[in-house]
């Protein structure tokens, strides 16, 4: 289970973020755009998500995701259950929701940073040890 704590934690290291608390919900922003909302009572949040994929997202998991209420249908939205979520999961869900919000730039700067790693270039082969063999063709 997750809590606002994990959602804050997270939501608040990316680029531009903004918290802000509307009618009682804890919600965060780029700019004007809100791409994450937590319910008053912390059990569910709303997310951004592509109105073409979230109903194949709440027949997936029916346990775990929600259809948004019948005001928000028009948006790029979704709802989960914060007691279905593990963290992995929801930084994945917060990071795609900032990102459909975030400019291009902003975001693949942020992304490129984050993985250092999977921009190295490929090491070079190491020496083959004498006598070893050097391939699976050897005579």
């Amino acid at each position: 289970m997750v809590t606002v704590d994990d959602i804050r934690r997270i939501a608040m290291s990316l680029p531009r973020t903004e918290e802000r608390l509307v009618r009682d919900r804890v919600t965060f922003r780029v700019g004007r755009i809100v791409y994450l909302a937590v319910a008053p009572d912390e059990t569910t949040m709303g997310f951004g998500f592509p109105k073409e994929e979230r109903a194949a997202l709440v027949a997936s998991e029916p346990g775990k995701f929600l259809m948004p209420r019948p005001s928000d249908e028009r948006y790029h939205w979704v709802r989960a259950r914060l007691a279905a979520l593990d963290e992995p999961e929801l930084r994945e869900l917060v990071i795609d929701a900032w990102r459909m919000c975030a400019p291009k730039r902003v975001a693949a700067a942020h992304l490129a940073a984050q993985a250092p790693e999977a921009r190295k270039p490929p090491s070079a082969p190491s020496a083959v040890a004498p006598g070893a063999p050097d391939g699976p063709f050897q005579a």
